[in-house]
């Protein structure tokens, strides 16, 4: 296990160093001056060649990325324009609320997702299996934002069981209950359609599993039709299973950004939006390269995970 933890530490590399050449580029061939729009009414010529000069804007591609990784590598993201602050300040506090959301959505799509698989594939072609096909199109067809706008017209508008907005309430709370209070509606909106895919690939997992040899050998054993699906049945589907969790994990940090703009969640999927608005460079480069480590790093942990579970990956 530690040989094969270490070979994929390895292989890690060259995917990071791509992520940050990607990143990198992403960012700066998007068009337009970022000392403009610094600037703003004050963006004479003089003043912007000035201020491309300080920020090092003024250099050939290779030099800003090379300056922008030494950078990198000795944990200096640089300083956010917009904000006058250090990025990494920035991107780790928002990144902080951006976990918490992404986190208990992913728990709560991966656990939905698991049970409404396992059930329909254990009920196939009953009633339950037809309500949680019906139910899986449905979610996995409405976009993210739209459900979550109509979750806040139900339960914050309608029935005001919830608050529409925020991370805590502006007057009081800030204790654990007030955190789940206002955490409920968007990681509910943002794990449904990740609970729909799984759902559907549990469900098809399962059925292979179930047609096998060796579920109908430990039928024959007289084992317990209970024992046969969730002892057996259900650990080998998992095998197929979860990487596609982790495949989720990236679909769920993207996610973020809408649900974060919808709920006004203050995450850095919001952060991400104002930097993107006010062309704050280093400061999106930041948020979206710690966003893709997060993904690549979550794969990581789904692999080990699989292998884990399946003995013949290692």
């Amino acid at each position: 296990m530690t040989a094969y933890l270490i070979k994929r530490l390895l292989a890690l590399i060259p995917v990071l160093f791509g992520v940050s050449l990607i990143v990198f580029l992403m960012m700066a061939l998007i068009p337009g001056d970022p000392a403009s729009a610094i600037l703003g009414a004050y963006a004479t010529p003089e003043n912007v060649a000035r201020l491309n000069r300080e920020l090092g804007l003024d250099r050939s591609l290779p030099e800003q990325y090379l300056v922008w990784l030494g950078n990198l590598l000795e944990g200096d993201l640089g300083r956010s324009y917009s904000l006058n602050r250090p990025v990494l300040a920035e991107v780790g506090e928002r990144f902080s609320a951006t976990l918490v959301l992404a986190g208990s959505a992913l728990l709560l799509c991966s656990l939905l997702g698991l049970l409404a698989g396992l059930v329909s594939a254990v009920r196939q072609y009953g009633w339950a299996d037809r309500v949680i096909t019906l139910l899986v199109l449905v979610g996995i067809s409405t976009p993210s934002f739209w459900l979550g706008l109509l979750l806040i017209l139900l339960f914050a508008v309608k029935l005001p069981l919830f608050p529409a907005s925020g991370m805590y309430a502006i007057y009081g709370g800030g204790d654990l209950w007030d955190l789940l209070h206002h955490l409920f509606l968007p990681a509910l909106t943002l794990s449904l359609v990740a609970a729909g895919v799984i759902a559907r690939l549990t469900r098809t997992a399962m059925l292979e599993v179930l047609r096998q040899d060796f579920i109908r050998t430990a039928r024959a054993k007289g084992l317990s039709e209970r024992r046969v699906v969730y002892r057996h049945a259900f650990r080998a589907a998992l095998v197929s299973v979860i990487p596609v969790i982790g495949i989720q994990a990236g679909f769920v940090l993207g996610g973020a950004v809408y649900i974060e703009t919808v709920f006004q969640w203050p995450g850095i999927g919001s952060m991400l939006v104002q930097a993107i608005a006010s062309r704050d460079l280093l400061l999106v480069q930041g948020g979206v390269l710690l966003v893709t480590v997060s993904y690549v790093l979550f794969n990581l942990l789904a692999d080990l995970l699989q292998s884990l579970i399946d003995p013949r990956l290692r």
